[in-house]
């Protein structure tokens, strides 16, 4: 298959790595300095699950030079949502479809009456990685699974094919039953994953150890819950309690959300898309978020980044 990453960071460079080793035409959508580095000494992996090395890599700046593909893995940082899907323009035919795989809940509506409706499906990654160095990603988690599906559920020949290929490269790759519940069922855990590392500047193991960080973390995932509930999507009444056991007894204690390691780097956040997007939903639909409103007041000082 003809495959874009757009972009080829942590997320995007992760999948579209392992499905390059496999023999598909992998094109990589980089720039400055993770492009050069890409360029110069092929894309590394460092994961829990074998180390892979591209050493000559499709990569480029310009979509132009790639062409329509089957499939585009949309990852871009939430910021630069509009920006990048005018830019993946070229890559985008009649019979292409775009995954997005933000971290927020609302990319398929931003990124659909730009790249195109019937183009623009809703997807979901699992997985913690971060660039550790320009041209080098590290994948620190288990899981690394990615899911998708159209928003009406109606069965769709290019997605089931992506996920053909996925699963004959051993990737953890699938089309989704239900896509909605999905995007809302990651976008609840990871804000609160988000809020609690980002705004107490600490791994998730310290945090959770304690009465109060569990509270803390649990009452983040109950706020965004019940904003996803009154938008009409309900993601079942023991979700909160599966994530709660998953994140105290099976996540690994020094992961962080990638909005952490934003804050550390001295980059952007997504603040305004992840725990600011459940705050102000809730102020629109009149469900109550004092918890995710006091993570936004403790990160907005930081949501432009550093100063330079």
């Amino acid at each position: 298959m003809r495959i874009a990453a757009m972009a080829a960071g942590a997320v995007g460079g992760y999948f579209g790595a392992r499905l390059a080793a496999e023999g598909h035409d992998v094109f990589f959508i980089a720039r400055g300095a993770n492009l050069e580095a890409i360029r110069k000494s092929g894309l590394k992996i460092e994961s829990v699950h074998g180390d892979l090395h591209l050493p000559k890599p499709n990569a480029t700046d310009d979509p132009a030079q790639v062409g329509a593909v089957d499939i585009v893995m949309f990852a871009v940082k939430l910021w630069d949502t509009e920006k990048a899907a005018e830019l993946a323009r070229p890559l985008v035919g009649p019979s292409t479809r775009v995954i997005t795989l933000q971290n927020g809940v609302d990319s398929v509506e931003r990124v659909g009456p730009i790249l195109g409706r019937e183009q623009v499906v809703g997807g979901v990654a699992y997985i913690a990685t971060v660039i550790a160095q320009p041209g080098v990603i590290k994948h620190t988690s288990q899981f690394a699974s990615m899911r998708f599906a159209r928003g009406d559920g109606k069965p769709d020949a290019a997605l089931q094919a992506f996920a053909d290929a996925g699963k004959a490269a051993k990737v953890d790759i699938d089309v989704s039953k239900n896509i909605e519940v999905e995007r809302w069922q990651k976008f609840i855990f990871l804000t609160a994953m988000a809020g609690a590392t980002a705004s107490r500047h600490s791994a998730i193991g310290p945090i959770v150890t304690t009465d109060e960080g569990r509270t803390f973390f649990r009452a983040l995932m109950e706020e965004a819950r019940a904003v996803g509930k009154a938008k009409g999507v309900d993601v079942g009444e023991d979700y909160i309690e599966q994530r709660m056991d998953f994140v105290v007894n099976k996540v690994e204690p020094g992961m962080k959300a990638s909005m952490a390691h934003d804050l550390e780097r001295g980059n952007r956040l997504e603040l305004d898309w992840l725990n600011g997007k459940v705050a102000s939903l809730g102020k629109e639909l009149k469900v109550p978020t004092p918890v995710s409103e006091d993570v936004v007041a403790r990160l907005t000082p930081h949501r432009l980044g550093a100063q330079r």
